[in-house]
């Protein structure tokens, strides 16, 4: 689903395309979730969870080591 804003195009992704991306299970996601270490979702009027691109690449910088 892409929605067009004046800032552009805002991308939801859902969890399946963020376990993909970070190689991780499902239950692994909703864990997270559950500890409040996710990302930010958007839970739409199905039950469905996404999460905004922008919101997923700020909480994966967040999560850099400073090495």
């Amino acid at each position: 689903m892409t929605t067009t804003t004046t800032a552009g195009p805002r991308r939801l992704l859902t969890i399946r395309e963020i376990c993909s991306e970070l190689d991780i299970s499902p239950s692994t996601f909703y864990d997270w979730r559950a500890k409040k270490r996710a990302p930010r979702c958007i839970k739409l009027p199905n039950g469905e969870l996404r999460v905004r691109r922008s919101d997923y690449e700020h909480w994966l910088d967040g999560r850099e080591d400073a090495a």
